[in-house]
This record gives C-alpha cells, sequence and structure tokens, in this order.
C-alpha cells in the first residue's frame, strides 16, 4: 500500500489551473521537520512537492497561503526526468488524498486574510463526478 502522512508549512503560495478537460489542480510545497535531531543536535527539514485535485484543489488554492500549517494524506509517486546537461535526476511528489488546514483563524496574515479550519474547508467543497477519461494520470 503506498500512502503518506504529512504535516509541515507551505513554502510558498499554492499555484492553481485547470486541465484542458476541467479538472481543477493546485500545486504547493511544505517544509515537514525530521522527528530527531542530527549529529550536531540540528532537526533537519525535508520538502515535499504536493499536488491536490478537483475539491482538495479548489479549497487548498482559496484557503492557503505561505507558511500555513497543514496535514497531508496521499501517495508517494516518483519521477525519473533527464536534466538540461544530460544528467538524471528522481522526484518525490505527493498525490494529496486529503488535506487538513492547521493553521487556526487566529493567525491571519498582516494583510487581514484569514485561513479556513478543517471543518470550514469542507463545508466549502462540492465534489463533482469526473469521469476516468478526465484523469491527467
Amino acid at each position: 500500500m503506498n500512502k503518506v502522512f504529512l504535516i509541515g508549512n507551505l513554502t510558498r503560495d499554492p499555484e492553481s489551473s485547470t486541465t484542458n478537460s476541467g479538472v481543477s489542480v493546485c500545486r504547493f510545497s511544505i517544509a515537514v521537520s525530521r522527528r530527531f535531531s542530527n549529529a550536531d543536535g540540528e532537526r533537519e527539514t525535508d520538502f515535499f512537492n504536493i499536488t491536490a485535485w478537483r475539491g482538495t484543489a479548489d479549497n487548498c488554492a482559496k484557503f492557503l497561503k505561505k507558511g500555513n500549517k497543514v496535514a497531508v494524506s496521499g501517495s508517494i509517486q516518483i519521477r525519473n526526468y533527464e536534466r538540461q546537461d544530460g544528467t538524471r535526476g528522481t522526484s518525490v511528489d505527493i498525490t494529496a488524498d486529503d488535506v487538513e488546514f492547521l493553521t487556526s483563524r487566529n493567525d491571519s496574515n498582516s494583510e487581514g486574510g484569514v485561513t479556513a479550519t478543517p471543518t470550514q474547508s469542507a463545508q466549502v467543497s462540492e465534489l463533482q463526478p469526473v469521469s476516468d477519461d478526465d484523469l491527467p494520470f
């Protein structure tokens, strides 16, 4: 079973778009601190690219911003690619099944923006049926 659970903070604002068939997609990255310190006593951080689809993507694009804390559950996808210099690279991406917003309403930004709690985000979402032909993978 391919299942991952991560809790971290957004490293940049989400980027949302729509596929040619009209399916919403939202991409963002999160920083996740490791549980244990290294030999120098410092806690290391890992960075993960997250992709959310459909209603989850709509909610992420609407309510999330850089610095927000989220809990993501989903699956890991490994992607191999070739760089411009001809060397091969590997990317670890997370496809989100669920994103919970952990930043409270009271933690609004200086511009007056407010994020939604998980309960509020669930009320905003209206899932629409999508055929398998609309899936980009």
